[in-house]
């Protein structure tokens, strides 16, 4: 009997997950990698100088080095890649689903990512997850930012710590969040309420904060799917923010005070 095309799909899916992995770089990123236990460790690449700085991870990692010459440093990575001589082959993390990771937490916060496929912005809304308590950070499986050694080394070790998942469809995610409890508002310039007029007396709710990529915001289903539409409460009739930015200053807005 024939396999139907969506599971032979599926099985070519779950292969290529199975083969992918990615190489990390910087002196931070390696170092929070190699610290990492829940992180698949596959190849280290390190100068002498750089081994030295990263002594006490790699001994705690157990990793085997490879010692290059800095002049020949030939880990598979972007030559412009400033890499400080480490260069760390990984698997991606396994984070699990939303339920395990936005549930549990007294007032839980956590953002949605709707085609933000920098991975500059992305790294950054990690690291202001992280700093600002977020329970997860969620993209989508296409349209959105992989694991990346630009995105790790922008996290600044956040990547390691602050969960990232990446689901199938957002509208989907969304819904189920909102079955879970929580209050979802996505984030839109031309929205008449403000995140603090919208969270006036629910910041004792679940909340999730859903934003767009730079220039065409929010797709028109995700806009349908949310509770609301909020914006930040500007001064002045200025440009909009970066996409980065715009997540730190929300995140905060809705805070539990």
């Amino acid at each position: 009997m024939k396999k139907p095309k969506w599971v032979i799909e599926k099985e070519q899916a779950r292969k290529a997950a199975a083969s992918e992995s990615v190489w990390l770089f910087g002196l931070h990123a390696v170092r929070d990698a190699l610290m990492n236990p829940k992180r698949q460790k596959l190849r280290l690449i390190v100068t002498r100088n750089a081994q030295d700085k990263l002594a006490d991870a790699i001994a705690e990692s157990g990793m085997q080095v490879e010692l290059v010459d800095p002049r020949k440093f030939n880990a598979p990575i972007d030559s412009g890649s400033v890499h400080q001589g480490a260069a760390l082959e990984v698997k991606p993390l396994e984070w699990g689903g939303l339920v395990e990771n936005c549930i549990g937490r007294e007032n839980p916060r956590v953002l949605l990512l709707d085609r933000v496929t920098d991975p500059h912005n992305v790294g950054a809304i990690l690291r202001s997850a992280e700093v600002l308590g977020a329970s997860a950070v969620i993209g989508t499986r296409h349209h959105s930012a992989p694991e990346t050694g630009a995105l790790a080394k922008t996290a600044s070790g956040a990547l390691e710590r602050q969960p990232y998942l990446r689901v199938r469809n957002l509208a989907d995610a969304i819904v189920e969040l909102q079955n879970m409890g929580f209050l979802v508002l996505g984030l839109d310039g031309e929205a008449e309420q403000t995140i603090e007029a919208a969270l006036d007396g629910k910041r004792d709710r679940p909340v999730a904060l859903v934003l767009g990529a730079e220039g065409p915001g929010l797709r028109q289903k995700t806009k349908e799917t949310v509770d609301m539409l909020v914006k930040i409460d500007a001064a002045g009739g200025f440009g909009s923010l970066n996409v980065s930015n715009a997540a730190a200053i929300a995140l905060y807005a809705s805070q539990p005070h």
